[in-house]
């Protein structure tokens, strides 16, 4: 009826109403257009003036002791859903125990320098992997000139060439296809194939030859250059740049390691360029759908709001990070012991040391949540949950998860989400973290991301001296644990069985070694202190409760 009157009302004075609603439209399309030009002018000039490179890296902090007194404070939504608190965990059975025991003991062995006494007992007390594991192989020397192929070998590589040269595409393919499997150590052979590959529009599988080739033989530098070559020309900058400088970095006396250095420093500038540019053409977008959310609401939150994240973007990932870290550590429940924060930091500060890049101040922090979970903020500020450390069977699982989440920010994966679509006008947001917590921290990363992280994190965790299978024992911890919901980390990231697979054949194929340091004896007298504190808190909130 109310509809009714004003739209009869409308007919019948239609001088009265629109002559004033005329004037006022024409007031706010004028403000409108002062706005806009005020805002691009104001925004292009700030875009213009931002320096183009983040802050100069820091000195990795030592410890991350920064705490706070607000103990309850709105869980993340990726810590739901409630799950029985670590005092609660079954005892060790003894079979269990007498494991534990000779890791540790295995571990000593290992610290000790007795590695072949260590590896033994590692290979006592480790189960092959139950689908995935193949016969040993050892890795065979490299060939560089197809004159040392074997017999068979030669055939293949001289129906590539005739393949190539009569551009005879299935022949081309198959002959190299059956080359790199039977001879797997000739390299020109791996180089050849992306190549062709590219060539008749299949990046993509060019880009898996030459990862799995330098996978065996990361030593080799006219290899490590293509899948650089391969990756930068698929513009995945961010990708090129940590492959090069992860060849110089693990092979600093090979003559070559200075010019991947610089392969590493113009594809990470290239990265950067790239997301500065899709920075800025996003700001003005948002900006201008700001101004005409003005005309229409007389909201000026739309425009200050994309200029301000616009802003804050562009100073780099190192801002976004401290940003939102310094409201986190405010709201949520920080762990304060000492020697808890100690080991988190130090496995995080090695990992660090191997991961390709520099330029952040890293730093690590525990939230005393139960649930096995943790997350990464751009820039280098990691959040691992208690319950990680209680739930995790060794410092090698938890180095996994760590270097998991630790790739994430080495890979700038957060910080791509974050400057792509209408994320960027929402950043602002989260600043102030309020209800939105748990969006930020459970960023959707797509399925490449995930495999990405994976890969790095294992190889993190390899090149850091622990046992290979780090990350993927955690997978098999949580899928034990899970009963009748999944953990947490695990609804927020791919998980199951062929997660667990995938990781095995990264191992196998990367001949990584899996008969290395777990760090059974300390990480279980850590995680006896974590757990006491986690029971200590649920003591607390249940007396505040009954209270």
């Amino acid at each position: 009826m109310r509809m009714g009157t004003v739209t009869h009302s409308i007919k019948t004075t239609p001088l009265c109403i629109n002559e004033p609603s005329m004037k006022r439209t024409r007031k706010s399309l004028l403000l409108a257009l002062s706005w806009i030009l005020l805002s691009v002018g104001t925004s292009i000039l700030i875009i213009l003036t931002q320096p183009i490179a983040p802050a100069p890296a820091q000195e990795p902090a030592t410890t991350t002791v920064e705490t706070t007194d607000t103990p309850n404070t709105e869980k993340p939504a990726a810590t739901e859903p409630k799950k029985p608190d670590a005092a609660e965990e079954p005892a060790l059975t003894p079979e269990e125990i007498a494991r534990q025991q000779k890791f540790i003991e295995a571990d000593k062995l290992y610290l000790a320098g007795k590695i072949a006494d260590a590896e033994k007992l590692y290979r006592e007390v480790k189960a092959p992997f139950a689908k995935t594991d193949t016969p040993s192989q050892e890795r065979k020397p490299v060939i560089l000139d197809p004159t040392q192929l074997s017999p068979g070998g030669k055939v293949y590589w001289r129906e590539a060439e005739a393949g190539i040269a009569a551009k005879l595409q299935t022949r081309t393919l198959v002959a190299l296809k059956l080359l790199v499997e039977n001879n797997p150590e000739f390299i020109p052979g791996h180089i050849r194939y992306a190549e062709i590959l590219k060539q008749y529009n299949s990046p993509k599988e060019a880009l898996d030859i030459l990862e799995r080739a330098s996978s065996l033989y990361p030593d080799q530098p006219d290899l490590i250059k293509a899948r650089v070559t391969a990756l930068a020309s698929e513009k995945k900058w961010m990708e090129a740049s940590l492959a090069a400088r992860q060849f110089a970095m693990l092979y600093p006396n090979n003559p070559q390691a200075e010019e991947f250095t610089q392969l590493a420093e113009q594809n990470l500038k290239r990265y950067k360029s790239h997301i500065r540019a899709e920075i800025r053409g996003n700001a003005i977008a948002n900006i201008l759908t700001g101004a005409l959310g003005y005309a229409v609401t007389g909201s000026l939150l739309g425009p200050f709001s994309a200029l301000d994240s616009t802003i804050l973007l562009l100073q780099g990932e190192g801002s976004v990070g401290e940003s939102v870290a310094k409201q986190a550590k405010k709201q949520l429940p920080l762990v304060k012991d000492e020697q808890v924060l100690a080991y988190v930091n130090e496995i995080g500060q090695k990992l660090v040391k191997v991961s390709g890049r520099n330029e952040f101040k890293y730093e690590f922090f525990v939230l005393s949540e139960e649930e096995l979970n943790a997350f990464a903020l751009p820039g280098g500020k990691i959040f691992i949950n208690a319950g990680a450390i209680a739930k995790s069977n060794s410092e090698a699982e938890l180095a996994g998860l760590i270097g998991h989440e630790l790739s994430h920010v080495v890979l700038s994966h957060g910080f791509q989400l974050v400057t792509q679509g209408n994320l960027i006008s929402n950043v602002t947001q989260y600043l102030p973290l309020g209800g939105t917590v748990g969006q930020l921290f459970a960023l959707s990363y797509s399925r490449e991301m995930e495999r990405q992280a994976d890969t790095l994190g294992t190889r993190l965790i390899v090149a850091s001296g622990y046992a290979a299978d780090g990350l993927r024992n955690l997978m098999v911890t949580l899928d034990k644990q899970k009963k009748n919901a999944p953990p947490s980390w695990l609804s927020s990231h791919p998980g199951g069985n062929e997660r667990v697979s995938y990781l095995e054949n990264l191992i196998n194929r990367g001949n990584y070694n899996r008969y290395t340091y777990e760090g059974v004896e300390r990480h279980t007298t850590i995680q006896a202190k974590v757990k006491q504190l986690l029971k200590e808190k649920k003591e607390q909130e249940d007396k505040k409760r009954r209270s």
